[in-house]
């Protein structure tokens, strides 16, 4: 009897999970043997991190158990760390032993990219998983407890966002509504508390709509948002920032948004990249490797025009329904099919019933931004765990 192909997916973020959830669906008994690798057993919310580092939300709702997502009867889950790729013996090593592998699916999603920033990698914050922004909401508490022990010593409220992209962007807003919650609780006068972001363009949210732009800074500025456009941080201390033009600020809160690269197990098993990232075809997969596909942060997808796409939760989604579908035109015989990325909208949150994008090519603004945000996150919901999530999500935000 033939043996059913191993599929290997590394990674259950939005790309891995929609793969293996669409492969379970899909594949017929004993046609293929799928495994997701995945270091949590949780699915996390990217998209959603902000909220909970500011300590707006309750982390708990921006995860999922992987095992409320797969049959476990049709998809097996190994919770473990990868620590090496061996393309020649199609073998994946972790850290509780091997996979081997017939077709590898890579979307073990990006790194802070920290551009050679001298200790950034040592002081700053990074909000890039569910442990991470518990650590940052309860550094951020700590601070204010520690200023009422060190009232002259006003860097413990100093809170610095490095980046002024779409998280840099959204951290700074909901950070900005839970300040006033926090001088309550901890009796700090709020006009000593000072909230900036710090961004290497002369604008916020590089690249996106000059209009729309303004709307944001006008409303973070409102809640009390410093801004400092068109100059790079040089060197992050563990008390303070140094910029490029000599400027130094006393903080002992940085948390870095400034940007990602790929995964470095990319280039360590010998892919060709650009600060992590792979270059793919159509069809999703790097040059010489007909059994391999990579998604997400850790792939470079170009558009007709030659530029990037961004590597955004949308198209990660898109990515991972694509390959879902390649991987079985393989394993049948069958013709596969290019990718094609369908940009539906794009919306930024700016804080509590505040927002900005576009929904279907139509600039959208305030708490109608804010709906078609919160409308976005519950498509996404739906798609990876149907109804039952979305109302199981909601209704926990509403309790918490």
């Amino acid at each position: 009897m033939k043996q059913a192909p191993k599929i290997v997916i590394l990674g259950a973020g939005y790309a891995g999970i929609v793969a293996a959830i669409r492969l379970q669906k899909e594949l017929q008994y004993n046609e293929a043997e799928v495994t997701l690798v995945n270091k949590h057993d949780y699915h996390y919310i990217t998209t959603h991190l902000h909220m909970p580092a500011a300590g707006t939300d309750h982390p708990e709702n921006a995860r999922v158990r992987v095992q409320e997502l797969i049959d476990l009867q049709k998809v097996k889950f190994v919770k473990s760390t990868v620590t090496e790729i061996l393309l020649a013996e199609k073998t994946i090593v972790l850290e509780s032993g091997k996979l081997n592998y017939d077709y590898l699916v890579i979307g073990l999603g990006g790194e802070p990219e920290t551009f050679g920033i001298k200790g950034l990698k040592e002081n700053a914050f990074n909000i890039r998983s569910i442990n991470s922004v518990r650590l940052i909401r309860t550094h951020i508490e700590n601070q204010f407890a520690l200023y009422k022990q060190h009232p002259d010593q006003t860097e413990y409220l100093t809170l610095i966002v490095g980046g002024a992209g779409f998280t840099g962007v959204e951290f700074a807003g909901e950070l900005a509504d839970r300040i006033p919650v926090l001088c309550q609780t901890y009796d700090v006068d709020q006009s000593n508390v000072r909230i900036i972001n710090i961004e290497a363009s002369p604008t916020v949210l590089p690249g996106f709509d000059p209009e729309l732009v303004k709307y944001a800074i006008d409303v973070l500025k409102h809640k009390g948002v410093e801004f400092k456009l068109g100059v790079p941080v040089k060197e992050c201390l563990e008390d303070r920032i140094v910029l490029a033009n000599g400027e130094e600020i006393k903080a002992r809160s940085v948390i870095w948004t400034g940007g990602i690269r790929g995964n470095h197990l990319l280039e360590e098993a010998g892919f060709e990249g650009f600060r992590g990232r792979v270059k793919v075809d159509e069809m999703l997969q790097p040059a010489g490797h007909e059994n391999v596909f990579i998604l997400g942060d850790c792939s470079i997808f170009l558009s007709p025009d030659g530029k990037p796409y961004p590597p955004t939760a949308q198209i990660a989604m898109q990515e991972g329904e694509v390959v879902a579908y390649n991987l079985m035109a393989k394993i049948r015989g069958q013709a596969m099919k290019p990718f094609k990325p369908s940009i539906k909208g794009t919306v930024a949150s700016l804080g509590k019933n505040e927002a900005i994008g576009f929904v279907f090519r139509f600039k959208v603004t305030g708490w109608f931004a804010a709906l078609m945000k919160q409308v976005i996150d519950w498509r996404y919901l739906y798609i990876i765990g149907g109804v039952q999530l979305v109302l199981s999500k909601t209704l926990f935000k509403a309790r918490w």
